[in-house]
């Protein structure tokens, strides 16, 4: 009797194994395609861009195919600029266009065959004025990593409004904080109306290839102003892209951003602020 038991739970055991493996398949729907934005006009003279892609299957493993044959144009009411495409998926402004503060600009987009079901799509936002930066600074602390970590600080005088602002970093003019997930957007809330006496921006790591600093290297941060609604949209990707917290927490929503019929992106209005430092002699 006793070894009949033994034998009944090994095969229940064996039989759980196999059904811990057994091969799951999920039917994914590829059916609904969106046109995906992602474009803007910032108050620097030059080219203003805007990325027209759509959606594809998840399996896809290349670049998200790009939409060519568009009307795009960019309007404040009173101007309009026409962009042309420059390669397929990228509409390119003129080289001496540039945004106003204060004014509001709407993004008109014409397919030339429709995705999602339309051929039309739109998007405003507001070009809000930023501050001048009065001066950067940087910090090394030895003690804080086996090589050290540099603290990139900014010093201005914050307007007593509610902002929404996006820091970004550059080493000798070559762009550090490349990818969304690095960008450091935050509010006013710690420093509305106050002169911010140092407020750190950035971390870098020194004995890094891509962070690391030399003496005399130049660091250039900038600031750009950017509106409520971009603002979330930009902490809602960086939420998506970091993965949830905890780990079996439910999935996140999509990203919301502001391109009329069902696109997905956001296309932005915001200005731009900049301010360098040399890096200093250091141990």
């Amino acid at each position: 009797m006793k070894l009949t038991r033994h034998i009944i739970i090994l095969l229940l055991v064996i039989a759980g194994i196999y059904s811990c493996t057994e091969r799951i398949d999920i039917p994914l729907d590829d059916s609904y395609v969106r046109l995906v934005v992602d474009g803007a006009i910032t108050t620097d003279t030059g080219v203003q861009t805007v990325i027209l892609s759509s959606t594809s299957s998840y399996y896809y493993n290349q670049l998200t195919p790009r939409v060519s044959g568009a009307q795009v144009s960019i309007s404040d009411g009173t101007q309009t600029f026409a962009l042309r495409e420059v390669e397929a998926g990228k509409y390119c402004t003129d080289a001496n266009v540039y945004g106003v503060p204060g004014r509001t600009y709407t993004l008109n987009i014409k397919l030339g065959s429709p995705i999602g079901g339309t051929t039309d799509y739109s998007a405003v936002s507001t070009l809000y004025p930023v501050v001048s930066l009065d001066s950067i600074s940087l910090l090394f602390h030895p003690e804080w990593s086996e090589k050290g970590i540099w603290e990139v600080k900014c010093y201005v005088q914050e307007p007593p409004s509610v902002d929404f602002y996006r820091f970004l970093v550059l080493r000798n003019n070559v762009m550090l904080t490349d990818s969304i997930d690095e960008w450091f957007v935050t509010d006013d809330k710690f420093f509305n109306g106050n002169y911010t006496n140092g407020a750190t921006v950035a971390y870098l790591q020194q004995g890094s290839a891509r962070e690391g600093l030399n003496t005399g290297d130049t660091v250039t941060v900038e600031v750009n102003s950017i509106g409520k609604g971009y603002a979330k949209f930009l902490w809602e990707a960086q939420a998506e892209i970091r993965g949830s917290n905890p780990l079996f927490s439910g999935p996140p929503a999509n990203v919301k951003g502001n391109i009329s019929n069902g696109a997905v992106g956001y296309f932005a209005a915001y200005s731009t602020t900049r301010s360098y430092a040399l890096t200093p002699a250091f141990k």
